[in-house]
């Protein structure tokens, strides 16, 4: 009798409370949950970190533009230069006769103008600036056989109106020349109007390679 009141099913102890078996279940909840929001709100705090950047960038952007456009009012008002997203677009035929890469007097004139703002604006950024030269797809004709190709035009051009910003003022350290020939064309080369707008001289201001970098860059190619 006295085996059945001390519980003589083999001796098994009293049972786990249900309370604290819950207790424990809600802990690892709690905590499960917590681990949530925590990675949640830090989610959320690197979407807005994000957000704000690009705010920031786009703002910087804008600010920029509005910089240049400040910097060349009178030949934008004028109608003689274009600007496109930061790219200064001058038509070739107001720059040079056509298959030719000497300067026309209303082209050195309009750079001489343009040469002051640019150097202004570049001075105050630290940016220099990238002189493009670009041609339609016709190939040279007799009277331009002094060029192999729309390559080697493309670059005489776009040296051509590099020296001459250089001679009206812009230091030789915030100015380079490059070369497209016929590629990116602006418009289509079918009909006379799309040829004339390929044949173009762009600037477009770009940051300053960074000189640590081009220390480094030399000395790993001197130890070579």
């Amino acid at each position: 009798m006295q085996d059945d009141l001390d519980g003589g099913d083999g001796g098994v102890g009293p049972g786990v409370p249900v309370w604290a078996v819950f207790g424990d279940l809600m802990s690892g909840l709690l905590g499960a949950f917590v681990l949530i929001l925590v990675c949640a709100l830090g989610m959320q705090l690197e979407l807005a970190t994000q957000l704000e950047s690009e705010v920031q960038q786009r703002q910087a952007e804008a600010k920029r533009r509005q910089t240049l456009e400040e910097a060349l009012a009178g030949p934008l008002a004028a109608g003689r230069v274009t600007l496109n997203n930061g790219r200064i677009g001058i038509s070739g035929n107001v720059l040079f006769a056509f298959n030719s890469a000497d300067l026309q007097p209303e082209g050195r004139q309009l750079l001489k103008s343009l040469s002051g703002p640019l150097s202004s604006y570049l001075r105050s950024r630290d940016e220099i600036l990238m002189v493009s030269g670009f041609t339609d797809d016709r190939q040279m004709r007799d009277n331009a056989r002094q060029f192999a190709d729309n390559w080697e035009l493309s670059a005489q051009r776009a040296l051509t109106v590099t020296r001459a910003l250089i001679e009206a003022g812009m230091p030789s350290s915030s100015i380079f020349a490059a070369a497209f020939g016929a590629e990116q064309a602006v418009a289509s080369n079918a009909d006379a109007d799309g040829r004339s707008k390929n044949r173009r001289v762009e600037m477009a201001p770009t940051p300053r390679p960074s000189r640590t970098a081009t220390g480094s860059g030399s000395g790993a190619k001197a130890r070579e």
